[in-house]
């Protein structure tokens, strides 16, 4: 069964394509600067065992300019890998907000695209272009089944005393303020994996999400019971822009007396906050170059972002009553070894400790970083949403 998932921003596409039950994909694609004369794709393939990539620098003034053109590096060409659209079963979409309607994966129509688009203006920056990539989709895979995975799906398993905020009922009834939780795709998989290396389907797991954006989930058993970030993906964590959890007053101050407006301080918290507030950089690469040089501010940074994680690793161990692993995933989970080893300092508590040695290593697959006798494993587990994806669109077509 052919799957391909799309992952649509504003001025990009991700793609990638599976053979399904194969995990392998036949080919991976990253479209970027869409709405430019200077947009850049970069297909690969992955042939009998063999590699090939393209790369080209071209026009493309929409999404449907972009998309047309992986169809016709999927299609044509000496390493085309099918032969017409119609190959196609199906497409699979991440969507970040799902509001509470949905759960699992879900059959695009026209009332679930209603939906999606009532959800504007709770997740302004994606979900616009998510609904785009559908409606591109929709005109140039005419033959295949449209498929939305909703980042805030995983979520869905918490608790209400969990998911609610102590504000007047109303306002949750009536206008859905709650926590919707997100990078659900990223936490499904990795959980997964987790469970399947521990071989417990009831294990206790604590999914560090740490890209520019940054989000934990606390998970028993498969189900999300809690999880960092809220209503929006500001809450929680200090990420590459974001502040992350702040004192509500902080932003009275800032309106009623230092006279920012309203849109001002949402620009602040969220593009001007974060690692680039404390540093002036987003790339903790950089960050960490600061700290070797003796940068004052990048270690306090560095500092304040390991302790953040180690509250709430402590907080979610709680309200599971217990921990069997703790995870790292996405760009500085996978690969920043400096800050894992800050995060799982001073953590004996819970059993938390890293071989030095391990945790150096160069992170390919999954990788066990603790020490032999720690009762609590720490993995390292690359994310995977496309695969997730492709998966959960399988499994509702009838695939096993």
């Amino acid at each position: 069964m052919n799957i391909f998932v799309i992952n649509s921003g504003s001025s990009s596409i991700k793609y990638q394509l599976f053979q399904m039950p194969s995990i392998q994909p036949v080919c991976t694609g990253l479209i970027e600067r869409i709405g430019s004369v200077n947009a850049t794709i970069k297909h690969k393939t992955f042939i009998g065992g063999k590699e090939d990539t393209a790369e080209q620098t071209l026009p493309l003034l929409n999404h449907e300019a972009g998309l047309q053109q992986a169809v016709d590096l999927l299609t044509h060409g000496a390493n085309k890998v099918i032969d017409n659209l119609q190959s196609i079963d199906a497409v699979g979409h991440r969507v970040v907000h799902g509001g509470e309607k949905f759960a699992s994966a879900t059959f695009i129509t026209t009332e679930v695209k209603e939906s999606i688009h009532k959800l504007f203006s709770l997740a302004p920056l994606h979900n616009p272009a998510n609904y785009t990539g559908i409606e591109v989709a929709e005109k140039v895979f005419t033959g295949a089944k449209q498929i939305a995975i909703f980042d805030t799906a995983f979520h869905q398993t918490m608790p209400e005393y969990a998911f609610r905020y102590a504000l007047p009922t109303s306002l949750y009834t009536n206008d859905g303020i709650r926590v919707y939780g997100f990078h659900g795709t990223s936490h499904d998989y990795v959980t997964k994996q987790a469970m399947q290396y521990l071989q417990n389907p009831a294990a206790k797991l604590i999914s560090i999400h740490l890209g520019n954006g940054c989000s934990m989930a606390a998970v028993v058993g498969g189900k999300c019971i809690d999880t960092s970030m809220g209503f929006g993906p500001l809450a929680g964590l200090v990420m590459g822009t974001r502040s992350g959890d702040i004192d509500p007053s902080v932003i009275f101050y800032l309106i009623n007396e230092l006279h920012y407006l309203p849109d001002t301080v949402s620009t602040l918290l969220n593009k001007q906050s974060g690692m680039l507030g404390l540093t002036g950089f987003i790339d903790m690469r950089d960050v960490n170059k600061k700290v070797e040089n003796g940068d004052k501010e990048a270690e306090i940074a560095c500092k304040m972002y390991a302790y953040r994680i180690q509250k709430y690793i402590g907080a979610y161990a709680a309200a599971m009553n217990g921990l069997d692993a703790i995870i790292f995933t996405a760009g500085v989970g996978e690969n920043d070894s400096s800050m894992r080893r800050r995060i799982c300092s001073n953590m004996d508590y819970l059993g938390i400790s890293i071989d030095d040695e391990r945790n150096n290593v160069r992170v390919n697959n999954m990788l066990e970083i603790n020490k032999v006798d720690a009762t609590t494993k720490v993995l390292v587990i690359p994310t995977n949403e496309e695969l997730e994806i492709a998966k959960q669109c399988f499994e509702l077509l009838g695939g096993s």
